[in-house]
């Protein structure tokens, strides 16, 4: 579960960041150090963001100028019903709206996806070709307002081709409670149980991030499957609470993240500067700090790409390429970077996929 944590002794982690950071971006097959270029995954990014000038059209370009092929475009299930400048929720949709939102911004999203000659994830076989490369999107919710009190409308989302479903957002919710409001149902409800059991069951991957302590705890000991926090960071310090700033109301207690890795689950570290830093350097010392607390097989790339408007460390691939280049620079071995660069979300797809039973 936690091999080559060895090879990590033979690089100091502070060389390691502080060399190299400049170097030209890898091209083509091979980067400029000679080593096979590996592909970028992303667990969470955006795009048709509302109005936000920090969109990723064309995706096809984007997707290429950084060498990206496994990425989770996340369609916010709950974007007419908070409040976008606060961060906080302002209303409850009425019967049927979600639902109708979602249906509608999906219509638009593989449409995009079509015309960019872009392939949908929707089997194993899919996730294995974005793994050697082959560009592929993984249609995902974050926060699955659209089920309301029905959770047979999952199977209608899974039928639309969402493989990747974040439980709750920043809305309140049916299913359970989010880290920005107030508790109202200590953890999952009983319609959000009955969600993560059927996702189980479709072969969706349950994505835990906004969620409370309670509904991440709820949810390890219901799924049947390993499951993400697609994006945020994990703070040793003390425990968040709605009552803190707003980044740092969404950061994930590292004793939560421990037991989201020791069910073989994956943690992926957002690129908000407010917390993580300014440079890419900052970007990269986080992720290999949360792969010393939680192991190099349970971490991973969740940008928030074009979902973090002005506060936003990168904007591009492009940006996250330079990442994994400079790890390649200073000889860390092609398997862990492999992890997590794109394995990690690779694997727990996989294992999503293949706990489907309908």
């Amino acid at each position: 579960m936690h091999e080559e944590r060895s090879g990590r002794m033979a690089l100091n982690r502070r060389q390691l960041i502080n060399v190299g950071l400049g170097m030209p971006i890898a091209g083509g097959a091979f980067d400029v150090f000679g080593q096979t270029a590996i592909p970028i995954g992303d667990m969470h990014f955006h795009s048709f963001f509302g109005q936000s000038t920090y969109h990723s059209r064309p995706l096809a370009k984007t997707l290429s100028d950084g060498g990206a092929s496994l990425v989770a475009w996340a369609l916010v299930g709950d974007l007419l019903w908070f409040d976008t400048k606060r961060y906080r929720h302002r209303d409850t949709p009425k019967p049927g709206e979600a639902l109708g939102w979602l249906e509608r911004e999906l219509t638009r999203i593989r449409a995009h996806l079509a015309e960019q000659k872009i392939k949908i994830v929707q089997t194993a076989t899919d996730v294995d070709l974005a793994e050697r490369g082959e560009p592929h999107v993984v249609l995902a919710v974050e926060g699955a307002s659209f089920v309301e009190n029905d959770p047979s409308r999952v199977r209608r989302a899974y039928d639309l081709g969402i493989r990747h479903l974040q439980l709750v957002h920043y809305s309140l919710s049916t299913l359970g409670d989010i880290q920005t409001e107030p508790a109202q149902h200590n953890g999952l409800t009983e319609i959000g149980q009955q969600v993560v059991a059927e996702c189980n069951r479709l072969g969706i991957l349950v994505d835990l991030a906004h969620g409370t302590v309670p509904v991440v705890h709820d949810a390890l000991r219901i799924s049947k499957a390993p499951m993400v926090w697609s994006h945020g960071s994990v703070s040793a310090g003390p425990p968040p609470h709605p009552g803190l700033i707003t980044w740092k109301a969404r950061q994930l207690p590292l004793a939560t993240a421990k037991a989201i890795a020791e069910k073989d689950g994956v943690v992926g570290l957002w690129a908000l500067s407010n917390d993580i830093g300014k440079t890419t350097q900052s970007y990269a010392e986080r992720l290999l700090e949360l792969g010393d607390w939680l192991g190099d097989d349970h971490v991973a790339f969740g940008t928030d790409i074009n979902g973090l408007a002005a506060n936003a460390l990168f904007n591009s691939y492009v940006d996250l390429r330079r990442v994994v280049d400079h790890f390649q620079s200073q000889g860390m071995p092609e398997r862990r970077i492999r992890k997590l660069a794109i394995g990690n979300y690779a694997r727990v797809l996989r294992q999503a996929f293949q706990g489907r039973q309908a």
